[in-house]
């Protein structure tokens, strides 16, 4: 029997942190090929550590890549919709914006004037930012504690961009 590999359990990061991500993942190109590859990344990513996620990854609006791991549950995918509409609106990962209000002593759900059940500042969405034309896209994992959900796409994303 096999050992699961799970990363030990990350600490918040900075806001500074969380924008430098954003810069060094920033893409030349989105395409529905690379949806694919980036998509079985997080997958095998998530069937190595028995992670209990569901994964989404858009490209203006069109859905180009979902899966379901087991243990994962409609709930998730109400999540990923909520975190992804965040993203979609600020243009920053769903952690990012929820830290940014924190750093103002506040939280997403007090002050941003949306609705809790339409938008939710917790980490796992991560926008998909291409070289001169911006963001185009999100990425989404939800299933793990947030924390642990934005860690999983980071860490997708930097295998994704990492040289061949």
């Amino acid at each position: 029997m096999t050992t699961p590999t799970t990363p030990t359990a990350p600490t918040a990061p900075t806001v500074a942190e969380l924008e430098e991500q954003e810069r060094r993942l920033t893409l030349p190109r989105f395409t529905y090929e690379d949806a694919w590859r980036l998509g079985t990344l997080l997958v095998e990513l998530a069937r190595e550590r028995e992670a209990p996620v569901a994964i989404d990854i858009r490209r203006s609006g069109q859905q180009l890549f979902h899966a379901a791991l087991p243990g994962s549950t409609p709930d998730n995918d109400a999540w990923i919709d909520r975190k992804r509409r965040v993203v979609e609106r600020y243009a920053a990962s769903s952690l990012l914006v929820g830290t940014r209000f924190r750093a103002k002593n506040t939280t997403f759900e007090d002050s941003s004037r949306l609705d809790p059940d339409t938008y939710a500042a917790h980490g796992g969405a991560f926008p998909i930012t291409v070289t001169g034309a911006g963001v185009i896209g999100t990425v989404v994992v939800s299933g793990l504690p947030q924390l642990e959900d934005h860690a999983m796409v980071v860490e997708a994303l930097e295998r994704f961009t990492a040289p061949s």
